[in-house]
């Protein structure tokens, strides 16, 4: 019984008792005047003030402290994927542009920002750091292709590098260094699949994971299959063979109900040769991320706006996820790069292909969250002719004395297409959305894939953000359209602004700024994600701790942006790694940025306010 109910009955009682002892006595005199009052009683002491709460940090600061261009003469791919080693300090970059390939190893144990200095623009040009060893990949590992990406094993101190072979169709390779003595030695190659485009470790080293593209030759005449390859390590000594997990008996129909997008030239006779496609063919897997806890590795397949989890308990391909499409018609973008400036509107009927590039992972209450950078990437492939007519009659699609005989393409201008009647609300010309780039492959009323037919629905190519997802695939949070909107308040007309010249508003028509590249780090116990603006430059910076409470807290930039002028900073952000404060040089913690077009490492020193 409760002690309100015991209360109440022990007031009728008293009430009752009283009702009956003076049932037959007379009236009651009336109420005597009131007594004087008594002493006041002492105060009590105060009770101890409660702890004050703490706000979550809204903003962060980010400082240039170090930068270096490699291969200056050369400098476009001389600076895309980078790594750290802890222990000694060094930073490794792929120096694609060089011949042979290499990796460079920068020192930033000592580095002075003081020597860094800002132009009248605010830019940095010139450098700090320079390299301080450069391995040559190709002569001391004998594999003769490009490097596409790096990675490093803290752990055991071992560096890997993924190396393309020389031939579309012939299998590519891993390339092992033990790092752990002043220069590095040479382990030993481990052949995976076809073009590895990019190697990760897990957290306690014990198996690298390889994203193999399998792109097609420029005519499809061979267009080898995409796969994911494992390499297992113990002690920091590789297999002698991968783990190579194929693509292949998955079923088409039910990747497109979920968004999956297979875009291919099926059936076309091209160069001479006939091509029949196949799902194991058009999959293209991109990037590798690692779940905090190494059970998982997340693959974004980019092209075909796909994601692969494997289980990494198992070494199994546990499934394939379409990522869906975006709707514009509750956001607002700039979708012509002729309209004289900024324009933001919304386009009902208009949905992005989110095609992940960059992908990672970090955990919230024990449940793993993927983070992606949602860039977006068209199919186009050249073959060589001699001029129009041979293009024309090796059943080539069009001619450029550049690029040659044009095999395959996938996007189009909405201004060559016919609208369906939901689209009357639109002018369908440069200073709308006819300058849009979107493909042939999706939204057309009777299923055609090469523009023909009239498109009632409009998919165009990335989602100008990034995405926080499940692992059922279902979105938890996006940044809707955050990264045009800042980068345009910031820079005005010059927003949307291109990766090799000045020229304001010259990528609204095709992706925006581009988020390519994406890392996450750790500040203070708070999960931080940083992706940068492959065509405007730059850095925004999300608080994810919560990816149901995600807050934008910064954005940061080192380039020019003035119309017509040379181009000069850092642009096109391709790869990031991030060093926690205990492990960095200077006691913060730091982002460390491979930019493609300026062949430039920059070295941020972030901290929070």
């Amino acid at each position: 019984m409760s002690n309100k109910k015991k209360l109440l009955l022990a007031m009728t009682s008293v009430l009752t008792l009283s009702l009956s002892g003076c049932f037959l006595e007379g009236d009651d005199g009336s109420q005597g005047p009131a007594g004087p009052a008594g002493p006041a009683g002492a105060v009590g002491a105060p009770g101890a003030d409660g702890a004050d709460g703490q706000d979550a940090p809204n903003s962060l600061s980010a400082t240039l402290i170090g930068r270096a261009v490699l291969n200056p003469s050369d400098p476009e791919g001389a600076a895309e994927i980078v790594a750290y080693q802890a222990s000694k300090g060094w930073v490794y970059a792929v120096n694609s542009s060089a011949d042979p390939v290499v990796v460079e190893i920068l020192d930033i144990n000592s580095l002075s920002p003081e020597a860094l200095t800002p132009d009248a623009e605010g830019v940095v040009d010139n450098t700090n750091v320079t390299s301080a060893i450069t391995l040559d990949v190709n002569t001391s590992s004998g594999l003769t292709g490009d490097a596409n990406s790096i990675a490093f094993d803290n752990n055991n101190e071992v560096l890997a590098v993924a190396v393309a072979a020389e031939n579309t169709g012939d299998r590519g390779s891993v390339a092992f260094y033990d790092v752990s003595g002043a220069q590095p030695v040479f382990i030993k190659n481990v052949e995976v699949g076809f073009l590895p485009d990019s190697v990760a470790f897990t957290h306690d080293g014990t198996k690298a994971v390889v994203a193999n593209e399998g792109e097609p030759a420029g005519d499809y005449s061979v267009d080898p299959e995409g796969s994911i390859s494992i390499i297992e390590l113990t002690d920091g000594v590789p297999a002698d063979d991968d783990i190579e997990l194929t693509l292949e008996g998955l079923d088409r129909a039910a990747l497109e109900a979920q968004g999956a997008v297979f875009a291919n030239p099926d059936g076309r006779t091209i160069n001479g040769n006939l091509y029949t496609a196949s799902v194991e063919k058009d999959l293209e897997p991109e990037f590798v991320g690692i779940s905090e806890d190494d059970t998982l590795a997340f693959v974004s397949i980019q092209e075909n706006n796909a994601l692969a989890i494997v289980d990494l308990t198992t070494n199994t391909l546990s499934n394939v996820i379409g990522l869906g499409f975006k709707d514009w018609g509750s956001l607002t973008l700039d979708a012509s790069d002729r309209d004289s400036g900024v324009n933001f509107r919304s386009y009902p009927g208009l949905y992005g292909i989110y095609m992940a590039d960059t992908v990672d992972s970090y955990t919230w209450n024990g449940a793993n969250f993927i983070v992606t950078a949602n860039e977006g990437d068209g199919r186009e492939y050249f073959f060589d002719a001699a001029d129009e007519a041979t293009c024309t009659a090796n059943g080539g699609l069009d001619f450029d004395e550049d690029d040659g005989c044009l095999a395959f393409i996938d996007e189009i201008r909405v201004e060559d297409l016919t609208l369906g009647a939901n689209f009357d609300y639109v002018n369908n010309d440069d200073n709308d959305i006819g300058r849009l780039l979107v493909t042939t492959f999706l939204g057309a009323d009777d299923d055609s894939t090469d523009g023909s037919g009239t498109y009632s629905e409009l998919y165009t190519y990335g989602a100008r953000s990034f995405t926080i997802w499940d692992t059922n695939g279902l979105v938890v949070f996006d940044s809707g359209d955050d990264m045009e909107r800042v980068t345009a308040a910031i820079y005005g007309p010059a927003f949307n602004n291109n990766n090799d010249e000045n020229e304001g508003d010259t990528r609204s028509d095709a992706k925006g700024p581009e988020p390519e590249a994406l890392t996450i780090g750790k500040i203070d116990g708070r999960n931080y994600a940083f992706v940068g603006l492959e065509r405007m430059g730059g850095v925004m910076a999300y608080d994810i701790t919560n990816p149901y409470n995600v807050e934008f807290v910064g954005f940061f930039n080192n380039r020019g942006v003035v119309e017509g002028a040379d181009i000069t900073g850092d642009l096109a952000p391709e790869g990031m790694s991030f060093i926690e404060a205990a492990d960095s040089p200077t006691g913060e913690a730091l982002l460390v940025i491979g930019n493609e077009i300026s062949g430039s490492v920059s070295i941020w020193e972030i901290t929070v306010p």
